[in-house]
C-alpha cells in the first residue's frame, strides 16, 4: 500500500517552523543556543553491527548541520576548542561506562595566502594543502570527568574538504588514506561526508502546503557535515568484556549517545579568550528527533545540557508529546491517549526481549543488542518492517527513522495494536532513502558534495 506522505510532510513543517528562513531536521539547529554554534551541533547518532565485520559495533557521530560545499576559502572543520564525545552505557545504570574522546588540532602551513591549498591536494601530507587538522582519541573507563584515561592515538590526519575537482582530483582515495587503523582491530574516520539524514522539509510558507506533495524531495540533498566514525570489538564495550552470543545474554545491550563541550570562558580581553579546564555541555544527542519535536522550545537548551540520569525532567513530554495531538487536529488521525507508556518503552527504556537492559533506568540514549548480527537485506522500516537488526535497535545509515518516529508517535506498533492499522501504519514523509549511496565499507557514509560541480 503506498504511504501517505502529505500529513507526515505538514506535521513536520507544523514543528519545525519558527521563522522565516529556518530549516531545521533530525538534531539540526534543533535549540536555540546550539543554532548559534554549528561547530559544536550533533546532527545524528548511528550504532550498529558491522556488515563487514560481525564481531565489531560501528559507531557515528555527525556534527556540523547544513554545510554548504561551497564555502571557502574559510571552509569548514571540527572545532579546536570543542570536545567531542561517544559515550555507552553497558550496564543500564543511564551512567556512561566507556567515552570515547575526540580534540582537534588546526596548523596552518602556509600562512600567507587567503587560500585552503595552493595547488591540487594528491596526499594527505601534500605540501598544497595549507589548513590541515589532526585529532587525537582518548578511551575513558568509567565516569567521563574522572575515570580511567587511555591514549589510544594521537596526530591522527583528517582528509582535506572536498573542495572541488581541481583541488582535490581524486577525492575518494583521500578519504580513504584518513580511515585509520587502531590497535584491537579496531579503525577511526574522521572527517566531511554528505549529511546522511533524510528528509522533506520544503518550508517557507506553512499556509501554502498543499493538499498533495506529488514530488517530495531530501531537503537535505547537496549539504555536509563532518563525520567521527569508530569501529570497535564488541568485546571492548560490553559489561562482560565478552560478546554476547545470544539476543538474551545480559550484557548484550548498550547504550549509545554523542556530546559536545566547550571549555568554560573566564576572562575576554585584547582579542583573546582565556579558558578554564571544566568542560559544559553544550549538544547531546541519541535518538533521533527526539530534541527536535518531542522537547519543547522553553527546555530544548536545558535537555542539551543535561546526563541521561536527569532525563526524568523530560518523561511528561514522551508520555504526552505534542505531536499525536497536531496529527489530530491537523488530519484527524487518532493516536493512543496518554500517559503513552509505549513510547516510554520504544526510546527510554528500550524494548523487552529486544534492546532493553535488566533494572533499566529511563533515560533517552540510542539502544543496540550487540548480538542480533547483520542482516542480509536490512529494511528500511527497522523492527517496524521486521527488522530487529534496525532502528530503534540502534540506528542504521539507511534506516528511515522519519518515517518510524512518525508511526510510533501515531501508535503504529504492536505496543498499541489497535492503532497499528489504516492512516497511522502508512504515515511517511515521501523520501525513503539517502540522495547519494552509502559505502559498503567502512565509514559507510556517503562521499561529500564538492564545491564546484
Amino acid at each position: 500500500m503506498k504511504k501517505l506522505a502529505v500529513p507526515a510532510i505538514a506535521v513536520m513543517l507544523a514543528i519545525a517552523w519558527t521563522g522565516p528562513g529556518a530549516l531545521r531536521a533530525s538534531s539540526h539547529r534543533e535549540a536555540p543556543m546550539i543554532s548559534q554554534d554549528p561547530l559544536a551541533d550533533n546532527t545524528d547518532l548511528y550504532a550498529f553491527v558491522s556488515p563487514r565485520n560481525p564481531d565489531r559495533v560501528t559507531l557515528i557521530a555527525n556534527f556540523i548541520p547544513f554545510e554548504a560545499p561551497y564555502g571557502g576559502p574559510n571552509f569548514f572543520k571540527f572545532d579546536d576548542n570543542v570536545l567531542y564525545e561517544i559515550m555507552i552505557d553497558n550496564d543500564g545504570d543511564a551512567v556512561e561506562d566507556i567515552t570515547y574522546q575526540f580534540r582537534f588540532q588546526t596548523t596552518v602551513g602556509n600562512p600567507n595566502t587567503f587560500l585552503y591549498n595552493t595547488g591540487p591536494i594528491t596526499s594527505l601530507t601534500s605540501s598544497n594543502w595549507s589548513v590541515k587538522q589532526t585529532y587525537s582519541i582518548t578511551r575513558i573507563d568509567g565516569p567521563r570527568r574522572s575515570g580511567r584515561a587511555t591514549t589510544i592515538a594521537t596526530n591522527l590526519p583528517t582528509p582535506p574538504v572536498n573542495v572541488g575537482s581541481r583541488s582535490t582530483p581524486n577525492y575518494e582515495a583521500l578519504a580513504a588514506a584518513a580511515v585509520q587503523q587502531l590497535p584491537n582491530n579496531s579503525q577511526v574516520f574522521a572527517g566531511q561526508r554528505d549529511d546522511p539524514f533524510f528528509v522533506e522539509l520544503n518550508i517557507f510558507d506553512l499556509l501554502g502546503v498543499p493538499p498533495v506533495n506529488a514530488h517530495p524531495t531530501d531537503s537535505l540533498a547537496g549539504f555536509n557535515v563532518h563525520t567521527i566514525a569508530l569501529e570497535v570489538p564488541i568485546a571492548s564495550l560490553t559489561r562482560s568484556g565478552t560478546r554476547p552470543g545470544v539476543a538474551s545474554d545480559p550484557s548484550a545491550v548498550i547504550g549509545v549517545w554523542s556530546t559536545a563541550s566547550r571549555p568554560s570562558v573566564t576572562s575576554r580581553g585584547g582579542g583573546q579568550e582565556k579558558y578554564s579546564d571544566r568542560y559544559v555541555q553544550v549538544s547531546r544527542l541519541g535518538n533521533p528527533l527526539v530534541n527536535e519535536v518531542v522537547i519543547p522550545r522553553g527546555t530544548k537548551d536545558v535537555f542539551n545540557a543535561l546526563q541521561p540520569t536527569g532525563d526524568g525532567a523530560a518523561l511528561s513530554f514522551v508520555t504526552d508529546p505534542e505531536v499525536p495531538k497536531l496529527l489530530n487536529a491537523l488530519f484527524g488521525v487518532v493516536s493512543p491517549p496518554a500517559p503513552r507508556n509505549d513510547l516510554v518503552t520504544i526510546f527510554l527504556t528500550g524494548i523487552p526481549g529486544l534492546n532493553q537492559p535488566p533494572n533499566v533506568t529511563p533515560s533517552e540514549m540510542l539502544r543496540l543488542n550487540v548480538a542480533i548480527p547483520p542482516t542480509a537485506n536490512p529494511n528500511p522500516l527497522g523492527v517496524l518492517g521486521g527488522d530487529v537488526q534496525g532502528f530503534p535497535n540502534g540506528r542504521r545509515l539507511a534506516d528511515d527513522v522519519v518515517d518510524i518516529a512518525l508511526r510510533a508517535m501515531a501508535g503504529a506498533t504492536v505496543l498499541t495494536p489497535t492503532f497499528n492499522k489504516g492512516i497511522n501504519a502508512q504515515l511517511g514523509d515521501g523520501v525513503n532513502a539517502n540522495d547519494r549511496p552509502f559505502l559498503d565499507v567502512f565509514p559507510y557514509v556517503a562521499t561529500p558534495y564538492a564545491g564546484n560541480k
